[in-house]
């Protein structure tokens, strides 16, 4: 038996995503069909697979998949592309939408071609990241291959793990990346960022994330980078992200500890695909 698929393709600054709205479909679990789609020689191509569901406590449920199919708490440039979805299509007339996520509920802004979205409060406590180290992570020295590596770990609702480097172009992040990812101090695997700071408001990144390797942006990991950059003074608290796919701008607000994230979510095309129930 096969399902026809309904499906918009999407990116935030270049991390691409397929898009399914199942809030008026009684589409099958689609968690099944991950890898499948995610493929990008067999499959439609992305990083991760959004699903928009009705939800019980918000305007709309996000269900995210990486391209190996497991699922994942938040994605910043996802959430973006999810809000411009649900704005042209009709989905909602609302400018401002709340957003359940298994990281909580997320509040992006539409604002003209850009959104806005408030993370929320940045997660310092080590054992929250979660990672099997105590108290705050900050500047941790890390040995890999016989190389010393400061780390700072913060959570956006997923873990993240920031390294402050001098040449990121030419850092091997596809080499190192994998070993942080699945090293022992992340119980749930983690993200990777490597950042190297232009000035005190322009970081430039790149990123690791797990599950889907290299990507061209990553909107969580642009503000755990800034709050990394703020807690290791190489920052100010509002800078811009510079990433391989395009630029975010990152605000940690000090008077209530959210960060805020800006940036566009385009849609490329849409059309429907066959899936064969497994």
């Amino acid at each position: 038996m096969s399902i026809q698929l309904k499906f918009s393709k999407m990116h935030g600054i270049g991390n691409d995503f397929i898009v399914v709205d199942n809030t008026q479909s009684s589409y099958p679990d689609l968690s099944n069909y991950a890898k499948e789609l995610c493929d990008r020689r067999f499959g439609i191509g992305c990083d991760q697979l959004l699903i928009i569901q009705p939800s019980n406590m918000a305007d709309f449920k996000m269900e995210i998949f990486n391209a190996d199919g497991s699922q994942v708490e938040m994605c910043g440039n996802g959430i973006r592309c999810i809000a411009k979805y649900i704005s042209d299509h009709g989905l909602s007339q609302k400018n401002s939408l709340n957003i359940e996520t298994l990281a909580g509920i997320i509040k992006p802004k539409l604002l003209a071609d850009l959104v806005e979205v408030d993370m929320g409060e940045p997660i310092l406590s080590a054992k929250e990241i979660p990672t099997t180290l105590e108290g705050k992570i900050i500047s941790y020295p890390l040995k890999i291959d016989d190389q010393e590596y400061a780390i700072t770990c913060v959570s956006m609702g997923n873990p993240h793990c920031v390294i402050f480097v001098e040449d990121v172009d030419n850092f091997p992040v596809t080499s190192l990346g994998p070993k942080l990812e699945h090293h022992k101090l992340f119980p749930q695997r983690c993200n990777i960022e490597f950042i190297e700071v232009i000035n005190d408001r322009h970081l430039k990144m790149r990123v690791w994330e797990r599950g889907s390797g290299e990507t061209l942006a990553c909107g969580t990991g642009a503000c755990a980078s800034l709050v990394a950059a703020v807690l290791n003074q190489k920052s100010q608290r509002e800078a811009k992200l510079e990433l391989r796919g395009g630029n975010l701008n990152i605000l940690w607000q000090e008077a209530n500890n959210h960060v805020y994230m800006t940036g566009p979510a385009v849609e490329v095309y849409s059309g429907e695909i066959k899936l064969t129930r497994p």
